[in-house]
């Protein structure tokens, strides 16, 4: 009984540490995008303030296209996920001078903010889409 009783304490003990140690690599994670940079802004204070300069430019098409990029994300990380994508968008659209959002913005902010490992979701939801990724193959190379 004794044996049993310890290797059940280990076995708790362990999974507590693995658990606590993933949480503790995301909140660190969040707390070193909050550092302010040389600028005195940190990444997160810059995706928000290039929604709130384009907040405006969003119709609820738009809106809606950027909600079907985002399914394969795991529901948990879907808002941050979001916020970053939204956050480069807004900045391509500020770069170019845009009056709206359009589709070709959402499409080339999505590839830029996103790692290559999920353009390969994103060219199957154009292909089914019909929308031509042609135009868009230079930043898929970059």
């Amino acid at each position: 009984m004794n044996a049993t009783f310890a290797l059940l304490i280990l076995g708790w003990t362990v999974i507590m540490v693995i658990l606590l140690a993933i949480g503790g690599f995301f909140m660190f994670r969040k707390f070193l995008k909050r550092l302010p940079k040389e600028d005195g802004k940190s990444i997160i204070d810059w995706e928000e303030h290039y929604i709130d300069q384009t907040l405006h430019m969003w119709g609820d098409e738009q809106k809606q296209f950027l909600e079907e990029l985002v399914t394969p994300v795991p529901e948990l990380f879907r808002d941050v996920a979001k916020q970053k994508i939204a956050a480069r968008i807004a900045e391509v659209a500020l770069q170019k001078k845009a009056n709206a959002i359009t589709q070709e913005i959402i499409i080339e902010g999505y590839i830029l903010a996103t790692p290559k490992r999920d353009h390969k979701f994103l060219k199957k939801t154009l292909h089914e889409k019909n929308i031509d990724i042609q135009p868009y193959q230079p930043l898929f190379e970059q």
